[in-house]
């Protein structure tokens, strides 16, 4: 399967315009069907990153899809479904969301994106980042700064404290990359990208283009 089918992206569309329980049961086998295509491409692409990732060869594609169900207790917007299909590709899954560096892919329209890198660090993990980048942040400017990288992803991406975290200057010459609190790569695509022949390769080709920005972000936990 070298892409996800059109009619994945028609079911999230139309969920996004009728997000109703009663809308979703009368189109349940719509959204099974949907499950099913997504599923099957996450169980390709992990095939795909094992060439050069073989910690996630393993993992199992219903661990790394997100619920399509929103938790709707503490939000004021009551809308009972997300309107979009996102999978984490994780060893540890969720509960190593903030402990090792993963991938992204959502599927919504107008914010289709592949991706990945730290997301919220826990506090040590984020605090040796910061000491490495302190100390010389020629490593991980090169990394940024590399080509292929930038064609891919643009700059690093992700929440940023507004000044400078505490104990570090605000004055340093790196204080750009000290004040990141996640350290995102996010690749956006058209809303077609993902159902065109040859996503599959595309997609492998932007994760594997991350691999120095992971690595650098695993050897300082």
């Amino acid at each position: 399967m070298p892409h996800l089918d059109p009619s994945t992206f028609a079911f999230i569309t139309d969920l996004g315009q009728n997000n109703s329980r009663e809308w979703f049961e009368e189109n349940r086998d719509r959204y099974d069907a949907a499950r099913a295509d997504f599923l099957s491409f996450i169980g390709v692409l992990l095939m795909e990153l094992g060439t050069f990732d073989p910690s996630v060869e393993e993992l199992n594609p219903k661990h790394c899809m997100f619920r399509i169900y929103r938790d709707t207790r503490f939000s004021e917007n009551k809308a009972p479904f997300k309107n979009n299909f996102g999978a984490r590709i994780l060893v540890g899954g969720s509960k190593s969301l903030h402990l090792r560096t993963g991938y992204f892919m959502n599927i919504e329209p107008g914010r289709c994106m592949i991706g990945g890198g730290a997301f919220r660090p826990e506090p040590a993990w984020l605090n040796t980042i910061r000491q490495r980048i302190e100390a010389d942040a020629t490593n991980l400017r090169n990394i940024l700064n590399d080509r292929t990288f930038r064609r891919h992803f643009g700059d690093i991406q992700g929440e940023a404290v507004k000044t400078a975290p505490r104990g570090y200057d605000k004055d340093h010459p790196d204080i750009d990359l000290l004040r990141q609190k996640s350290f995102l790569a996010r690749h956006m695509m058209d809303d077609t990208t993902m159902f065109t022949p040859g996503f599959l390769k595309h997609a492998a080709g932007v994760y594997n283009s991350m691999q120095p920005l992971k690595g650098y972000l695993e050897n300082a936990r």
